[in-house]
């Protein structure tokens, strides 16, 4: 089982930045790849960044050049932390930002709020 809870989420103005954090704890050393997710409202949920366990990462057009996925691993790898730096961002960045891991299963964090307005 792995367990993944985001942080980071609020309030920010049209071209500020965000960072969000997911701490991912439990079997861990299966994952192969992590991701976050965002669903805006009437929407359905849309990949925004991916890494693999080998470092490769990948972007959705919306967030090329602005967001930057990456992980940091613990030396004893029960813990690992997988963010997203957002900058430039914009009211339609607007949506709940969720965590993913894969590892022949899927995983879900709860959601964290990510709200871009002036």
């Amino acid at each position: 089982q792995v367990q993944l809870v985001e942080s980071g989420g609020g309030l920010v103005q049209p071209g500020g930045s965000l960072r969000l954090s997911c701490a991912a704890s439990g079997r861990i050393f299966r994952i192969n790849a992590w991701g976050w997710y965002r669903q805006a409202p009437g929407k359905q949920r849309e990949l925004v960044a991916s890494i693999t366990s080998g470092g490769m990462t990948s972007y959705a057009d919306s967030g090329k050049g602005r967001f930057t996925i990456s992980t940091t691993i613990f030396r004893d790898r029960a813990k690992t932390t997988v963010s997203l730096q957002m900058n430039s961002l914009k009211p339609e960045d607007t949506a709940v930002y969720y965590c993913n891991a894969i590892d022949g299963n899927t995983y879900w964090g709860q959601g964290t709020q990510v709200t871009v307005s002036s």
